[in-house]
């Protein structure tokens, strides 16, 4: 806090009038699913984004990013997307979220700082929008809700940045609270908390440093004829969370599916099977039985390799992690876990760990690092409470 504060005077001559505080985010399972109104599992973790504001005299805004030294301008009449912008471009949408909901707004002067840059795809980005706009809030003394704030950010992502709005990304920035994991049902459009309390386990979240190379178009697969064809195989289920689960009779699903290609057939079964993973994960935390909920992350990573989100860097990770469990052929008992993770086609892969299995599993990065060229960097994290003024 000090060093945010101190940043902000050396870069603007005085001390800033509201500090924020958003926590870095990454998807246990079901990221891929939310076209489909399905579910995401998400934690927020102890990797913070500070945002620090200070009112200026005149329109303008200013944004510096201490770690890399860049700094930006920009007012409300001249608000565009620009491709060199960059992490800039996150505080832009947010100012034009507000803006074109009808906020008056005045000058502001941003300090961001934040240990990791948003390219590691931990949800960086997502906590500079968050934290943004509660300083945005706060500064310009604007009377606007929960609910508001969540239709600015919403602004934010669909109309200025053009991409999806990933619901659970902004549920876990703002809601998460220590010890818990979020669970998003975007059928609902609603989020819940989970207790993770799983005894003698270490969470990490490793950079591997992936080119993210794309293999091919995501947005092919959502399409309204795909989610007619996966609506008709949702059947009720008040058993399940949330009410529903998807048909599981091989017959049924074939027929069903039988008017697509055979790709994105293998894709809608990958959306299937994950919202079953994430099912199976939220009843394995409720009964804190840590094997059953190892299996589900497991079978999630499978599905990502299945809809051709993984690549070999990370599988071979992941193979390391099942390698450290005393009997890696019992499938039924592992005592560790992990998945892909982040945006693209590569770069981050969580692990649940034994605490004892830490170091062993630093080591065999080493070896990662010998075989692909790639120093991939890791992070010990926990669940963290959401964002917050200082």
């Amino acid at each position: 806090m000090e060093r945010v504060i101190d940043e902000h005077v050396k870069e603007y001559g005085k001390k800033p009038d509201a500090v924020a505080v958003a926590p870095g985010r990454f998807h246990l399972a079901g990221e891929h699913t939310w076209f489909f109104k399905d579910k995401t599992l998400s934690m927020a973790v102890n990797l913070p984004v500070f945002v620090a504001g200070s009112v200026r005299s005149d329109t303008s805004f200013k944004c510096s990013f201490v770690q890399t030294g860049e700094r930006k301008h920009t007012n409300l009449s001249s608000l565009k997307l620009r491709k060199e912008d960059k992490w800039a471009n996150a505080i832009k949408s947010v100012l034009y979220g507000f803006s074109s909901s009808g906020f008056s707004l005045s000058g502001i002067d941003f300090t961001i700082y934040s240990d990791i840059l948003p390219s590691a795809g931990f949800g960086i980005t997502t906590a500079i929008k968050v934290a943004s706009a509660w300083v945005i809030r706060e500064l310009c003394s604007l009377q606007c809700s929960q609910e508001q704030m969540l239709q600015v950010l919403d602004r934010a992502n669909r109309n200025f940045l053009g991409t999806a709005n990933h619901a659970a990304d902004s549920f876990a920035a703002i809601f998460s609270e220590e010890n818990s994991l979020v669970l998003t049902d975007y059928a609902r459009k609603s989020w819940s908390l989970l207790p993770f309390s799983f005894e003698d386990k270490t969470v990490i979240l490793t950079d591997a440093r992936v080119p993210r190379i794309v293999t091919w178009n995501e947005d092919s697969l959502m399409q309204p004829e795909n989610v007619l064809l996966l609506g008709e195989l949702k059947e009720r289920n008040v058993n399940a969370w949330g009410g529903w689960q998807y048909e599981a009779d091989k017959t049924e699903v074939n027929e069903v599916l039988s008017v697509v290609t055979e790709d994105v057939k293998r894709r809608l079964l990958c959306v299937m099977s994950e919202h079953k993973c994430v099912l199976d994960c939220v009843a394995a935390i409720q009964k804190n039985d840590f094997a059953s909920f190892a299996r589900s992350v497991n079978k999630s990573h499978q599905n990502m390799r299945e809809y051709d989100i993984s690549c070999p860097e990370i599988d071979w990770i992941l193979k390391r992690v099942h390698e450290l469990d005393e009997n890696p052929d019992d499938l039924r008992n592992p005592v560790n876990c992990g998945r892909i993770t982040g945006k693209g086609f590569g770069r981050g892969v969580y692990t649940i760990l034994r605490s004892c299995d830490v170091e062993k599993y630093r080591g065999r990065l080493c070896e990662y690092e010998k075989i692909f060229g790639f120093s991939a960097v890791c992070f010990e994290v926990k669940p963290a409470k959401g964002v917050r003024l200082l």
